[in-house]
């Protein structure tokens, strides 16, 4: 099978090593020709343009830094439209917008070709590695075709939903991990400025039920996303009270806590509801509340 690679930089120089190792037959395009020499000397052939690189290829990936590369790559003068096979595909394994790769997948489709976006998350030692989770949107035979060539990119390949499913997911995981970072930097600075050395206080936050990941791996599966809030694992009163202290010791010691104070408002308005003696989490649903009415139930969550 012939796979074209556009964009061998830091991640998808790796991405496309481990494609070579795997036995495709690879070529290559970066606006930067110097990237891509260690695969030339390889063994990858060299493409002039996104164009050629698709005229060359059944399956075409891509590697970018953001929307506006993407698009222009995909769709822009001598992009992979104008050299795209009938029945070939085009994976966008980016970081971008969703909304661009519906654009980009309905235009594809006209062409008879086919698109799916798979960011990937692991960073530069797991595509190094071949240690990445690859989310993928798309048609489902279509990624079932190219399981096996995703695979020898990633140890981590989902089927997310259809096209843009994939882009959804990547952002959200980083919403997430960027929002838990934020509230991270608060609790370190306020821990250490109120008297706790850094090693002792990050040892203690390792040790618990956040740093043992049992908040995604134990507590929501059991109690969030089954709609189980009574018994309550951890009472939302508790937490309240938890939150309350650490909140008001940030002021006693001068530390800002914005993300602390929202998570602490959110709990006063669970709180209002009469929700005092349900478990903690139950002051999620005020979320789905505000968002139209969205229910996140996995009953099989746990399984």
């Amino acid at each position: 099978m012939n796979i074209g690679f556009i964009g061998v930089g830091t991640m998808g120089g790796w991405m496309a090593t481990s494609l070579m190792k795997a036995g495709y037959r690879l070529t290559v395009y970066d606006l930067r020709p110097e990237v891509a020499k260690p695969l030339l000397d390889n063994g990858a052939f060299w493409a002039k343009c996104p164009k050629a690189v698709a005229e060359a290829s059944d399956i075409v990936f891509s590697s970018l830094p953001g929307p506006e590369e993407v698009k222009a790559v995909a769709i822009g003068k001598d992009g992979i439209i104008e050299g795209i096979r009938p029945d070939g595909v085009y994976i966008d394994l980016s970081s971008s917008s969703p909304t661009l790769a519906r654009q980009i997948y309905a235009l594809f489709k006209e062409k008879r070709a086919h698109v799916m976006d798979a960011p990937v998350s692991g960073g530069p030692t797991g595509a190094r590695t071949g240690k990445l989770a690859v989310m993928v949107g798309g048609d489902e035979e279509v990624y079932k075709r190219c399981k096996p060539v995703l695979e020898a990119i990633g140890d981590k390949v989902s089927y997310t939903g259809k096209i843009g499913c994939g882009s959804i997911c990547k952002l959200m995981h980083n919403c997430i991990g960027y929002g838990l970072q934020a509230v991270t930097a608060e609790c370190l600075t306020l821990g250490v400025k109120a008297g706790v050395e850094p090693k002792a206080l990050w040892q203690a936050i390792c040790g618990g039920s956040v740093g043992r990941a049992g908040l995604f791996h134990r507590t929501m599966p059991e109690t969030y996303f089954q709609r189980r809030f009574d018994p309550p694992n951890f009472s939302l009163r508790l937490a309240f009270k938890d939150v309350s202290l650490a909140t008001a010791l940030g002021r006693e010691f001068d530390v800002p806590m914005a993300v602390a104070n929202l998570a602490f408002q959110e709990l006063m308005s669970a709180m209002n509801r009469g929700w005092a003696d349900k478990d903690s989490r139950i002051a999620m649903l005020l979320q789905e509340e505000r968002a139209g009415g969205i229910e996140i139930s996995i009953p099989d969550a746990t399984e």
